[in-house]
């Protein structure tokens, strides 16, 4: 899914136009960018929450020399989904 289609989605199922429909989108991505961005978590209702986790400088492999090295620290983005979520996509179920 692209966010065209998440664009589209939201011109049919609330029936503005879709140049709105664009600029509500944007302004919801914008909105959770921004709460991430100063690292704060994201949670949505009965879909799921992002996090921002630190993690730790360690050393590492380099698989292809074998050679050791650090592998600096750094800031991940994680997703968890919520438990509607999960067993929604595995029954299937669709709306």
């Amino acid at each position: 899914m692209t966010k065209a289609d998440i664009v589209e989605a939201v011109y049919r199922e609330i029936g503005v136009a879709k140049k709105e429909a664009a600029i509500i989108v944007d302004t919801v991505f914008e909105a959770i960018r921004a709460k991430l961005e100063g690292g704060e978590s994201v949670k949505i209702s009965r879909f799921g929450n992002f996090n921002i986790r630190n993690k730790v400088p360690r050393r590492g492999r380099n698989p292809k020399t074998g050679e050791e090295i650090e592998i600096t620290a750094r800031k991940v983005l994680t997703f968890k989904p919520s438990q509607i979520l999960r067993e929604r996509v595995r029954d299937g179920q669709t709306d």
